[in-house]
């Protein structure tokens, strides 16, 4: 059995669009995708859909009137799944497993229905399934009428790498031969919101505060910048080395770590270290010519994973993201979009696609200006969620 792994197409919805063309023009400007939300009366930042997407959102929920009691995981997945397959070839007499996940799920549906709830003493007939965590990738299978396995799971902010991880798992053991993975989120929620600043790691920045209210990968941020944003990625995963494929998949790595604080993980991100030592096991280090952060704007999430970023690829304590450096071309897509959860892993991996693609290097605009490598050839990309999962995955052309 063939040990390569092929990327054979990838979708998208989220702020920055939902075609490559409009995204990757998101990705060359310099401006982010936020937006005042309120929560409470007061105002707070979120990256919504654009408009385009919200349009193919609400033309699908309207299209089959079993969609209309659907939350937006399921919806975004759905979007974003249909695309995919008509970008690999797929038809429904393909069989092909589906693993689509989501840190929180039904957030926005199953706070409806729990006020609703509380309100009248009653619970609305099909409140518990349309609420499931299962919901997404087996409605996506029967939208797309597909023949093979459905999984679902929550891996908080790794949960689409690890669907990626589960489709090179299924498909190296001969139980399929294609495989579509990622990870959809709507946390657009007021709940959602709060939870996220009683941690106290979301942003306080306003519009008029600053150009870039999301600071990942300002190491030298005094406080906690995390955003929200919202969007789904999938891409679709063949075995063997195929004439369309978009990128290999040259390594993955995993790792979990025992935790200090319901939250954290250690000052050098030891399951970080991990995690990319596997995925760059068979690689010479120098040959990874970028890595896209999980780096979600938090002062000790970006500076714990950039320490194990300097403990894989060098032993001097003196690197940093400037020039000179012996570590790669840093960079992290949250200062745009915020941070999508469970999507978020998959919508990196589209990142570092699109790079290699264009052959440019899509930087953080206030960061320093980094040693540009001739090609970008290698891109390893990394997430990490609550509890310390964090997967690394390292892409080739």
């Amino acid at each position: 059995m063939s040990q390569t792994i092929s990327i054979t197409a990838i979708s998208s919805i989220s702020p920055l669009g939902n075609d490559p063309k409009t995204i990757w023009g998101n990705y060359l400007n310099t401006n982010h995708c936020f937006t005042e939300h309120f929560l409470d009366h007061k105002k707070t930042l979120v990256a919504k859909l654009d408009d385009d997407s919200k349009e193919i959102i609400a033309a699908l929920k309207q299209s089959d009137i079993k969609y209309k009691s659907l939350d937006k995981t399921v919806l975004y997945a759905m979007a974003a799944s249909r695309k995919a397959i008509q970008n690999a070839g797929w038809t429904p007499n393909d069989v092909f497993g589906i693993n689509i996940g989501s840190s929180r799920g039904a957030t926005d549906l199953f706070e409806k229905h729990h006020q609703e709830y509380l309100e009248t003493g009653k619970a609305q007939t099909l409140a518990s399934p349309t609420t499931t965590l299962g919901n997404i990738s087996s409605w996506v299978a029967h939208d797309l009428q597909s023949q093979g396995p459905e999984i679902s799971h929550s891996i908080t902010c790794s949960t689409a790498l690890h669907a990626l991880l589960n489709g090179v798992a299924w498909l190296r053991a001969g139980m399929a031969d294609k495989f579509m993975v990622g990870g959809s989120e709507a946390p657009l929620t007021d709940f959602t919101i709060a939870q996220m600043r009683a941690l106290k790691i979301y942003s306080r920045a306003n519009l008029d505060e600053g150009q870039w209210p999301n600071r990942a990968l300002d190491l030298e941020k005094i406080q906690n910048t995390l955003i929200l944003g919202e969007g789904a990625a999938v891409c679709c995963l063949e075995i063997g080395r195929k004439e369309k494929a978009l990128a290999f998949i040259e390594g993955i790595g995993y790792a979990t770590e025992i935790l200090e604080h319901n939250i954290s993980i250690s000052a050098e991100a030891t399951c970080f270290q991990k995690s990319m030592k596997m995925a760059l096991q068979n690689t010479d280090l120098s040959e990874v010519d970028v890595i896209v952060m999980h780096a979600p704007g938090t002062k000790a999430g970006d500076l714990t994973e950039y320490k194990a970023i300097q403990k894989v690829f060098t032993s001097s304590v003196r690197s940093s993201v400037s020039g000179g450096s012996t570590l790669p071309m840093l960079t992290t897509n949250k200062w745009k979009i915020g941070h999508t959860f469970g999507a978020s892993g998959m919508l990196s991996i589209e990142m570092a696609i699109l790079m290699m693609q264009h052959q440019e290097f899509i930087g953080v605009p206030y960061a320093e200006a980094q040693k540009p490598r001739k090609l970008i050839r290698k891109v390893l990309v990394n997430a990490v969620g609550f509890g310390g999962n964090a997967v690394s995955v390292l892409l080739s052309l």
